[in-house]
């Protein structure tokens, strides 16, 4: 029997009905993300590893959201409405109502315990069906148990589990939690659940009440302790949602240094669950990788640089930089200070420098954009310069237009490539031009007046000033330097 075929069950249901007040958003509260995805994301994953004949999703607050959200991450998903949220034995009686008869075994979790694992429920499901229970529940030991239910055991076995609220003073110091996760025959479940009565404290359905069920058949309940107890941690504030966050990151952190990547800051340095690094990957402090960012071996990123759904290629560096679905070629170089802007990629040991921005842009490889420039809509050839302060005016407020800097060729400084246009191959531009024709193979485009320079206008029209009395003493003491009214050009 393969390890698929002794954890695989019938159904899992995963509770995310709940209003989450606590969370003060206009987001439902099972959508807020840690490591670049959503909390719930993270339980349809566990849930998935028992692979269950069926999945169902719970909904009921915000349903709206939820459903939009998991036809776009987990399709497979079945939703249910909990039209009141009248407690848990509510939300799984309406997880269930659409599935029939079933045999076999049922998973119930909750979709705000994002650090929960599919091994963490697989061991649950075989602990399950290797002791023979009716109900099985993932418990761990908590410190500090206020507010969760406790575990009340009778000659070491759980005879029922009790709410905070419904505790007596010796209930209230028991520390062996309910983690909110269980296994249950189907049938017993189903007849619990049509059992049950909402005489509590809160007036609510609790599925805990099926545990007593189950005992009054005489049937076994059993107990799996979680040693990870962050595993069972909820979230219902942004501060818990803090918490777990960091958790999951510095989990994230420990994982890809045991593969051999380099953190020289685990505190300062985030990573998305999506990202893959590879060995020898080094990531300096205040680095941020996100979405399906891939790094790959020898790269060096940081510090202080945020890529989302960046390609780099090996011994590429990034450096105080901001990039965004882009492709950084292998070897190459960018930053300190470049935005790098979706479409944009960067050949074999190119380089894009500093206060650069790029758009759209392909650079080849050996291509230079070093300094103070913008390149959007544009190709840059084979070992091309790009000289500090170009702007390549790819928009005339209606349409967007592509340039073209041929291989070896050189754009001097402050200089405006007027799209569209083209510079060949092996072409210059001199410095200060505006080009807006096309410059052909070996020619040298200069577009720029004629220089004038007009003496004696300091004396004339800034007397009186730091800059008249400086011009006046680099001239011997001349009021002019030059006869009056005369021009001339240098």
């Amino acid at each position: 029997m393969t390890t698929t075929d002794q954890t695989r069950v019938a159904a899992v249901v995963i509770m995310a009905a709940g209003a989450g007040t606590r969370m003060k958003s206009a987001t439902a509260k099972v959508l807020h993300q840690l490591a670049g995805r959503s909390m719930l994301s993270y339980a349809v994953d566990a849930a998935s590893a028992v692979e269950p004949d069926h999945l169902v999703v719970v909904v009921g607050f915000q349903r709206d959201q939820v459903e939009a959200h998991l036809a776009e991450v987990a399709p497979q998903v079945t939703t249910a409405v909990q039209e009141q949220q009248l407690g848990t034995g509510d939300a799984v009686r309406s997880g269930l109502a659409g599935l029939g008869d079933l045999v076999g075994d049922v998973v119930v979790t909750s979709g705000d315990v994002p650090l929960l694992t599919g091994e963490t429920l697989r061991a649950l499901v075989e602990a399950h069906r290797g002791e023979g229970n009716a109900v099985t529940v993932l418990t761990t030991i908590a410190p500090d148990p206020t507010g969760y239910g406790r575990i009340v055991r009778e000659g070491g076995e759980v005879v029922r589990i009790v709410e905070q609220r419904d505790a007596t003073d010796d209930e209230r110091v028991i520390t062996e939690i309910n983690a909110g996760i269980y296994v249950f025959d189907a049938q017993v479940l189903s007849a619990g659940l049509a059992d049950l009565s909402s005489d509590n404290d809160q007036g609510e359905l609790y599925l805990t009440d099926v545990v007593g069920f189950a005992r009054g058949l005489g049937r076994r309940v059993g107990a799996s302790v979680l040693a990870d107890s962050v595993q069972a941690e909820g979230v219902n504030d942004r501060i818990q949602l803090a918490a777990l966050s960091a958790e999951l990151n510095r989990r994230i952190l420990r994982r890809w240094m045991a593969e051999g990547v380099t953190v020289l800051d685990p505190a300062t340095t985030w990573v998305h669950d999506s990202v893959d690094l590879a060995p020898d990957v080094t990531l300096l402090p205040g680095t941020s990788l996100e979405g399906a960012t891939s790094v790959a071996t020898g790269a060096v990123i940081g510090p202080d640089t945020t890529l989302i759904d960046v390609e780099v290629d090996e011994g590429a560096h990034i450096v105080r930089s901001h990039a965004t679905l882009a492709v950084i070629g292998p070897n190459a170089d960018v930053g300190p200070f470049a935005f790098i802007r979706p479409g944009t990629k960067l050949g074999v040991k190119g380089k894009i420098g500093a206060f650069v921005e790029t758009k759209n842009a392909a650079i080849g490889d050996g291509a230079k954009v070093p300094h103070l420039t913008y390149c959007g809509d544009a190709t840059v050839g084979e070992g091309a310069n790009i000289g500090a302060g170009t702007i390549f005016a790819n928009y005339d407020g209606v349409t967007k237009s592509h340039t073209t800097v041929g291989k070896g060729s050189f754009i001097g400084s402050d200089s405006v490539l007027v799209a569209p246009v083209e510079v060949a191959d092996g072409a210059y531009v001199a410095a200060g031009s505006t080009i807006t024709s096309p410059v052909g193979p070996g020619e040298l485009a200069v577009a720029r007046g004629t220089q004038r320079n007009i003496a004696g206008w300091v004396a004339r029209k800034r007397p009186g000033t730091r800059t008249a009395a400086a011009a006046e003493a680099a001239l011997g003491g001349s009021q002019t330097g030059a006869t009056e009214g005369s021009e001339g050009v240098r």
